[in-house]
């Protein structure tokens, strides 16, 4: 067991804005986060240029977190290098998924970093939230607990809760141990990368005969093995079990 100094910052969680539809509220967001003293903001597809005078206005001062924001085409590429995802929904999904509130997701997020572990925690477009295609990516949900008569947040708003959770705990978390002796997380691009193997080799045998049940059973797939967290020793141990299987019996 090895200790290992960690500054504030390697504490961190990753922001990501699936889809973020309005620069304004870009904006808004990197306020809510340099207020929660979080910097690291990745945006997924956006619709608007998150660098023009609009955002800039919003951020008020804090501009530099939008100016180091990361891009990403897809939410895939966005969460390739990252091991332990939350995603905030506003309403119950049709899925087997943990669900907690902020304050239980902080605890999560704080474990995780404490292992050295990246985490993410994800954010959908301000109309639809997060679609269940990527919600499978998560391994956990994130209900804010509010006014059932009146529970909506707006995005930034959102990200200003759970930030605050993480920034009253932050000053707890600045020695991590890490165990040097085993295999590390595997990523969110080693699951899809296992996942699309496990996929195509159900295909060529018919598992997914049903057109009108295929995106349910893929889905339900998916889940089993996103709910827990596997490392990379475990996901390759997955890939020499399905090429065992489909290789043919002598």
């Amino acid at each position: 067991m090895k200790a290992i100094k960690s500054t504030p910052r390697d504490f961190e969680p990753y922001i990501i804005l699936v889809r973020p539809q309005l620069s304004e509220n870009m904006g808004m967001v990197a306020r809510a986060m340099m207020n929660c003293a979080l910097s690291r903001l990745r945006l997924v597809h956006p619709r608007e240029d998150h660098l023009n005078e609009k955002a800039k206005a919003a951020s008020s001062g804090a501009f530099s977190v939008l100016e180091n924001a990361q891009v990403f085409p897809t939410l895939e590429e966005a969460l390739s290098d990252i091991s332990y995802v939350l995603a905030t929904t506003a309403r119950q999904r049709d899925m087997t998924k943990p669900v907690i509130d902020p304050e239980q997701a902080v605890s999560m997020i704080n474990e995780q970093q404490k292992k050295g572990i990246k985490t993410a925690i994800l954010f959908g477009a301000e109309r639809t939230g997060l679609l269940n295609e990527e919600l499978i990516l998560a391994n956990t949900l994130v209900e804010i607990p509010l006014n059932p008569v009146h529970s909506s947040l707006n995005l930034s708003q959102a990200v200003l809760i759970m930030g605050y959770e993480w920034f009253k705990s932050r000053e707890k978390q600045f020695i991590s141990h890490l165990e040097t002796g085993g295999s590390d997380m595997a990523s969110k691009e080693e699951f899809i990368s296992f996942f699309n193997h496990l996929e195509t080799e159900l295909e060529k045998r018919g598992y997914f005969r049903f057109a009108d049940k295929k995106e349910r059973m893929r889905r339900n797939l998916r889940n089993i093995f996103t709910r827990n967290q596997l490392t990379k020793s475990e996901i390759k141990t997955l890939h020499g079990v399905i090429c065992d299987l489909i290789r043919p019996v002598k």
